[in-house]
């Protein structure tokens, strides 16, 4: 159900719903969603090409709406990733404000109320506004609360870069200014949140909201797995340097968009000439090759070239470690 003729005193907000493989819990994410209590709201939820009964779920719980939202279905031809993925429905959006929401939590009923309050109460300087997140399991039970950073703390990005911020970006909202003025997140962007937290801090500014709006389920796709082998090891670090290597450069492009290159580019510059170290080094053809990349990166700390060059080229030393690690686990009934 379309929404009406818009109120510039009540904001548009576009709720941006995204779901990769979340057949179980996408449901009750969208309803959530559809019961939203501020209006005007849009809502457009969307299944990345999940290919396992996401789609057919996203459009069961959509079926027979004739509430005051208006809803639109989406579902990608190929799987874009989280960050494309996002940007996509920010570009089909209309809203000036933009709430990220994944298939596998839940926004309470006044989430988009309170974020829009905060918004104005703030004369709509904030071009980023995060939430408190309930910690619920797999049953909706919760365990606590997620407190993300104050990001009013955050004034520069030499600030961001002395002291990173803690961030969770289910419970976001961005302007439509923000998304507009740096452009779509680029295919392989994962830690989505980190950057636009980083593009807010170097235009309006962010604020975090002290009140929990959004239920966040654990064990979701962005869980964290166990390190008990050192393959476990190699696997996330270069899955983590796949994405870190996309999303420097992009914060590297974004500062000098803001020109704020010199507060940060530096520091960028130096995380991005590790994650090439590594990209190098893990993927050489043989431990010569190896040991000649490791042993030519001067510029990189003696420990972390050491420690990398092992789990590149000898992870079998480690084999005793890991063997501890993986006994302790059973021991703790892990």
């Amino acid at each position: 159900m379309a929404t009406g003729a818009r109120d510039d005193a009540r904001p548009l907000v576009s709720v941006l719903l995204i779901a990769y493989r979340q057949r179980d819990t996408v449901g009750p994410a969208l309803r959530a969603a559809l019961a939203q209590t501020y209006e005007p709201l849009e809502i457009i939820a969307s299944d990345d090409a999940s290919g396992d009964g996401t789609w057919e779920a996203l459009c069961a719980a959509a079926e027979g709406y004739a509430g005051p939202h208006r809803l639109r279905l989406n579902r990608n031809e190929a799987n874009l990733g989280i960050g494309a993925h996002l940007s996509r429905l920010a570009q089909m959006a209309e809203g000036e404000l933009l709430l990220v929401a994944a298939g596998d939590d839940v926004s309470l009923p006044q989430r988009a109320q309170r974020t829009v309050e905060a918004w104005l109460a703030h004369d709509r300087r904030p071009d980023l506004i995060a939430s408190v997140l309930a910690d619920i399991d797999a049953e909706g039970r919760v365990h606590g609360a997620i407190v993300p950073s104050d990001l009013a703390r955050y004034t520069s990005q030499a600030q961001w870069a002395a002291e990173p911020p803690h961030v969770v970006g289910a419970g976001q909202a961005w302007t439509r200014r923000l998304f507009e003025r740096f452009g779509p997140l680029p295919p392989g962007t994962v830690a989505e949140d980190l950057v636009m937290v980083f593009r807010a801090i170097g235009s309006g500014g962010a604020i975090t909201l002290r009140e929990p709006l959004v239920q966040y389920r654990r064990g979701g796709i962005s869980r964290r797995r166990r390190n008990l082998h050192a393959r476990d090891v190699v696997a996330r670090l270069l899955k983590n340097n796949r994405h870190a290597l996309v999303e420097a450069e992009q914060m590297l492009r974004d500062a000098q968009v803001m020109g704020r290159y010199g507060e940060v580019g530096p520091h960028l510059e130096r995380v991005l000439d590790r994650e090439r170290f590594i990209a190098e080094l893990f993927g050489a053809g043989n431990v010569m090759q190896q040991l000649r990349i490791a042993a030519s990166a001067g510029h990189q700390p003696l420990a972390l070239r050491l420690r990398l060059f092992t789990y590149a080229a000898m992870p079998w030393l480690l084999a005793p470690l890991f063997a501890l690690k993986r006994v302790a686990a059973r021991r703790r009934g892990d």
